[in-house]
């Protein structure tokens, strides 16, 4: 399955922070009832072993719901289960060295917060951008602020679709409009939330509003 802009809209990452009791399953399955577009699984504490079982479940739920389903970072696992790609960050495995790995057709996302990051991604093979943290984030110590200028550079430098990413809420979405960008993509504004379903609906709504503007 190959990512479009519009698979990239609602762009949901996992966080088993937030699970309270419920299974990564369950909740991921809400958030696609809620319309989320793409899937990425986001794992920093689990063994191989159950990290592959979650993730190969996983990706089989969003078949049933035709959405793109990534790995973050473990491209031997992403090989192993048959992901759709991976996403990796500026400190992981080079998007060329990924691309040469999963072959011509898989997803590769890159995280990117600088135009030179963005080019450079783009020359290598990665298929679209996630660049931020956008706002102030909690959920990665390392995020590096990208102002709204430089969100908007990396749109006008690149040809692939570009997703913003940290701190993004249905509350402050609308200040990226005109950005540039194809999509949204959030851990906290639906996982984080009671209910995941109503959330995720709600902020695809923002999200399509501020596409509009």
């Amino acid at each position: 399955m190959k990512c479009d802009k519009n698979s990239l809209l609602l762009y949901a990452v996992t966080d088993r922070h937030w699970l309270n009791g419920r299974t990564l399953y369950e909740v991921v399955k809400e958030s696609l009832e809620g319309g989320a577009t793409f899937v990425q699984l986001r794992e920093k504490a689990l063994d191989e072993e159950t990290f592959l079982k979650e993730a190969e479940e996983l990706q089989q739920l969003c078949k049933e719901y035709r959405v793109p389903f990534v790995i973050n970072d473990n491209v031997e696992i992403a090989l192993k289960m048959n992901a759709d790609g991976v996403h990796v960050g500026q400190s992981d495995m080079e998007a060329g060295d990924v691309r040469a790995k999963l072959g011509p057709d898989k997803i590769v996302g890159v995280s990117a917060g600088t135009v030179e990051e963005a080019i450079l991604a783009e020359k290598r093979g990665a298929d679209y951008l996630g660049v931020g943290a956008v706002f102030p984030t909690g959920s990665k110590d390392d995020a590096i602020d990208v102002s709204y200028d430089t969100l908007k550079a990396i749109c006008e430098a690149v040809s692939i679709p570009v997703v913003a990413i940290g701190g993004i809420t249905r509350e402050n979405v609308h200040e990226l409009s005109g950005s540039g960008i194809c999509g949204i993509a959030v851990i906290s504004a639906i996982y984080a939330q009671k209910d995941i379903r109503k959330a995720t609906q709600e902020l695809k709504n923002a999200v399509e509003q501020t596409m509009e503007r």
